[in-house]
């Protein structure tokens, strides 16, 4: 006899259509574990629709009110009673919050009230976070207490990457949470001639070719970028960047490379939807420049391990621990002339740098269909010792 499928309630904060690293984690966890078993997930109502009934599977959509200072809008349950009540009329197996606050809190409550195990991803440098949007001390420290409060709640707490983990430690946790590694949906690309219509595309010769994907923001320290590129323009390096994305620095940025007279080595590709096209871009990289300080565990650099393409990172940065620098990855501290003397010394030697590339691949590169499969069989350990109780 065939057994009963689980049901499992996924809370966020952030969903789609915002796109962002958790919704990314999110939407990967839910679009896999739904082969398997029924998956429910708790998300905000954001002010732009998206059609849910696309997903297979269930989406519970919570009002939400904007949030000052960022993007995000906060999700407030307890003003939602439609969402409480179709939240309590569902049975939940086993509940998984990406998120210690507004909608993730909901799942604390409903794991506790029915019974079921609840586990916690941690995805983010909160505490850092806070006092950079807030500038108060008092403030940060009152809502990590209450962040850190709801975390000890959940029976089993994950981090995103091992320096994650020590940070939650430092942040109050009782216990160093375990390690729950991000992933990608990326697969190698094979047919090299797509990436060779690229390279035609943007007039690329002999250059080596450096990338970055992702918002165009001074928190991914695209200023820093542009002054190593600079440098790197000025050593007479051969060299095209190419930046997909966009966001709300991007006018100044392009203002920025032109005054830094760079418009011949850099390309400003925009948003890339395509995740093949994407992939392919990837693809056709040497090297992904990622010097973001801001990131916990961004999946870019999984993105361009897929591709067989190492990613040079800020020296000691949360997001570069999941590497070993000059083995599967790169790191350099954030002084300019050094990181662009590391990006022309890794060229320097083409074998340890294809050395490095393999490497990548083979360590750094996670796709979620071997990282969920993962998880859903703890899910089912989880609750079949929970039903033995």
């Amino acid at each position: 006899m065939e057994e009963k499928k689980i049901t499992i309630g996924l809370f966020t904060d952030s969903y789609l259509p915002m796109l962002d690293g958790v919704v990314m984690v999110v939407h990967n966890y839910a679009i896999r574990l739904a082969q398997y078993a029924n998956v429910i997930v708790f998300a905000p109502k954001l002010k732009k629709e998206f059609d849910d009934s696309k997903l297979p599977f269930k989406v519970v959509r919570c009002k939400t009110w904007p949030l000052p200072l960022v993007d995000y809008r906060w999700p407030k349950p307890s003003l939602d009673k439609k969402f409480r009540e179709e939240l309590e009329n569902i049975h939940l197996d086993v509940v998984h919050i990406h998120s210690a606050f507004g909608i993730g809190k909901e799942g604390v409550k409903y794991a506790q009230k029915h019974q079921v195990p609840i586990i916690s991803t941690l995805h983010s440098q909160h505490k850092r976070d806070f006092l950079e949007r807030t500038h108060s001390r008092l403030f940060t420290h009152l809502v990590m207490k209450n962040l850190i409060k709801t975390l000890e709640q959940t029976d089993e707490k994950y981090a995103v990457n091992d320096k994650v983990a020590d940070l939650y430690k430092e942040y109050g946790l009782k216990e160093k949470p375990g390690v729950l590694n991000n992933a990608t949906d990326m697969r190698l690309v094979t047919d090299l001639t797509a990436v060779e219509k690229l390279k035609e595309l943007h007039g690329i010769k002999d250059e080596k070719i450096l990338l970055f994907v992702g918002r165009i923001d001074k928190i991914k320290n695209i200023p820093f970028i542009l002054e190593v590129l600079k440098d790197l323009r000025q050593r007479q390096f051969p060299f095209k960047m190419l930046f997909i994305g966009g966001g709300k620095y991007f006018e100044k940025f392009k203002q920025t490379v032109s005054e830094y007279k760079l418009d011949e080595q850099v390309i400003l590709v925009g948003k890339v939807y395509d995740r093949d096209l994407l992939a392919q871009y990837y693809r056709l990289a040497n090297l992904f420049v990622f010097p973001s300080t801001y990131d916990a565990s961004s999946l870019v650099q999984i993105e361009a391990a897929s591709q067989k393409t190492p990613t040079i990172f800020a020296k000691d940065s949360i997001t570069s621990s999941t590497v070993i620098p000059d083995v599967n990855g790169y790191s350099e501290e954030l002084v300019v002339d050094k990181f662009a003397k590391k990006i022309v010394d890794i060229f320097s030697d083409e074998h340890k740098y294809l050395e490095v590339c393999e490497k990548a691949y083979e360590e750094v590169y996670i796709h979620w269909d071997d990282q969920v499969r993962k998880v859903y069989n703890h899910y089912l350990d989880l609750h079949h010792k929970n039903i033995k109780k």
